[in-house]
């Protein structure tokens, strides 16, 4: 989506991409590591090399790396298996362009190489719409945790599904922030420059399994 207008601080956006033609672009547990950490260093203002860092550190250590300033802060992401979700607010002038370039780049050239393949990987530099009012902000705390529901039952939506042990795959799914607000931990996430919807796991909870239902209907 071609953006006609900045992308200004303190505004919310919600950005997602897909595979060209649709492809998968995370076929193992180490691509979805891999975008993972990207997340976390790709949102620097300084020029940080994730190869050069995975020689002396392991995974679980990369997210304790000085990467310097952020560029945006992420409220919210999901990845799956052809696309991915992120809820983020720029923290500086062109930092949200910055951060999409550098994230999208690193991975693909990660994944070309891995695959043996070349060409774009996604579909142009990534589609954003403004989140315009405090609903929509809400919601998108539901829709992008719940994405992983598709996983679990296709078209979950438009039928009646075994809910309980559909929340519990999406709250135990490995590639999303859901575990980072059920766990109070942010490592990916930063929710302070966000509204704090939720001032405890039982009202997350019950906000993610109120919009279940409600998708439901």
């Amino acid at each position: 989506m071609e953006r006609k207008v900045p992308f200004l601080e303190g505004e919310y956006y919600h950005l997602y991409n897909r595979g060209v033609e649709k492809r998968t672009i995370f076929s193992s547990s180490s691509d979805y590591k891999r975008f993972t950490m990207l997340l976390y260093l790709a949102n620097s203002d300084s020029d940080v090399r994730l190869d050069n860092i995975l020689k002396s550190h392991k995974y679980e250590e990369v997210f304790s790396y000085d990467r310097g300033n952020a560029l945006v802060a992420i409220g919210a992401f999901c990845l799956m298996p052809n696309h991915f979700h992120l809820l983020v607010t720029p923290l500086k002038p062109q930092g949200l362009s910055k951060f999409m370039l550098k994230l999208q780049t690193g991975y693909s050239m990660y994944f070309n190489t891995r695959y043996e393949r070349s060409g774009s990987l996604f579909q142009g530099p990534f589609k954003s719409e403004h989140v315009e009012n405090d609903r929509y902000l809400k919601y998108l705390y539901s829709y992008i945790h719940l994405n992983p529901a598709k996983l679990k039952v296709p078209h979950w939506q438009s039928h009646s599904t075994t809910k309980k042990s559909t929340i519990e795959f999406v709250e135990t799914y490995p590639y999303s922030s859901y575990r980072e607000y059920l766990s109070k931990a942010p490592i990916i996430t930063d929710p302070v420059p966000f509204p704090k919807y939720f001032n405890s796991t039982k009202e997350i909870r019950a906000h993610i399994t109120d919009w279940m239902v409600e998708y439901e209907k």
